[in-house]
């Protein structure tokens, strides 16, 4: 077979090329794996502004968020205003599978599409615990943590379903009606990551500065707002090539991340799509759970604060 090819309209060049040092893959393997799972993959990419992790021959890798100026036509695209930078940004919108192949051709390895879609950007779809070990821990680690995170969903009346991250934790993902404001998901995320944590605090911790995490695993509530999270059936741009995929939590502790790569997962969602499946329908968030995340500080807010606190009693003491 030609190193180069069209597909969909899509030219497809340096195929045999290697993805990346340590991925044991080319870009056709790449290519190839998104095409396949695409009808898997283009349901959590839809809609929703995305950004892209790229890897380029020689270069060190990327995230990308604005298109370039090269970017197709017909390649769909909204435009958010971005506080940080004080500008727009146009974001592609990955609809269909001649986007894919042209993002695959880009050489990006990981999507990481918005929690709102782009007609609602103040309306996520779903709250988000990551769950993060500490440097060189088993992944029993994170499975001890994630049933703590599904008793205090079960505490609150609430339903998720878990996938692996795809590097060495796992994501809970809730899905969520319209009914509470950014705000106050946001709020909603810190309370159950709280609770998560009191359940057993001697292996789960909401500290945000990591010298103060020990050997705990991290419940992470900062994915909120217009966060980003790397979508299910992605890969990530990791040694093997990983895939973000679904498990459910009776299973977790009978698999590791490893066991999912764009050479095992095409097999696994030919006839079946296990996060669809595993899904639990939008549900409407307690206003008590959201009241306690009120009293809780923004982890980011309050590690920034700790660290100027910090800084000068080192600088009084020295």
């Amino acid at each position: 077979m030609s190193a180069d090819q069209t597909r969909d309209g899509v030219s497809l060049t340096n195929l045999d090329q290697p993805l990346f040092e340590g991925a044991g893959a080319t870009k056709r393997d790449l290519v190839d794996y998104l095409d396949a799972v695409r009808d898997r993959l283009l349901p959590q990419l839809r809609d929703r502004p995305l950004s892209v992790i790229r890897v380029l021959r020689g270069q060190p890798p990327f995230m990308q968020k604005n298109l370039p100026g090269y970017t197709p036509d017909w390649v769909r695209r909204t435009r958010v205003w971005a506080e940080a930078s004080h500008r727009e940004i146009s974001y592609a919108l990955c609809d269909d599978r001649r986007t894919l192949l042209w993002f695959a051709n880009q050489r990006a390895v990981e999507y990481h599409p918005t929690l709102s879609v782009a007609d609602r950007p103040h309306h996520p779809t779903h709250l988000v615990l990551d769950l993060d070990p500490p440097e060189g821990a088993a992944f029993d680690a994170v499975v001890r943590v994630a049933a703590l995170v599904r008793r205090a969903l079960d505490d609150a009346g609430l339903a998720g379903a878990v996938k692996t991250s795809g590097a060495k934790g796992v994501h809970v993902f809730v899905p969520v009606d319209e009914s509470a404001s950014v705000e106050d998901l946001a709020a909603a995320t810190r309370a159950l990551a709280a609770r998560a944590e009191r359940l057993d605090p001697s292996i789960a911790t909401t500290a945000f500065i990591r010298s103060d995490r020990g050997d705990r695993v991290f419940v992470d509530s900062t994915r909120a707002g217009g966060a980003t999270v790397v979508a299910a059936y992605s890969p990530r741009l990791r040694p093997g090539v990983p895939v973000s995929f679904p498990v459910g939590w009776d299973d977790l502790d009978r698999v590791t991340p490893a066991d999912f790569t764009l050479r095992t997962v095409p097999d696994l969602v030919a006839d079946r799509d296990p996060w669809a499946e595993s899904a639990p329908a939008p549900q409407t968030v307690p206003a008590d759970l959201i009241a306690e995340g009120h009293t809780i500080p923004v982890a980011r807010v309050q590690a920034m604060h700790e660290g100027k606190r910090r800084a000068r009693a080192r600088r009084a003491e020295g």
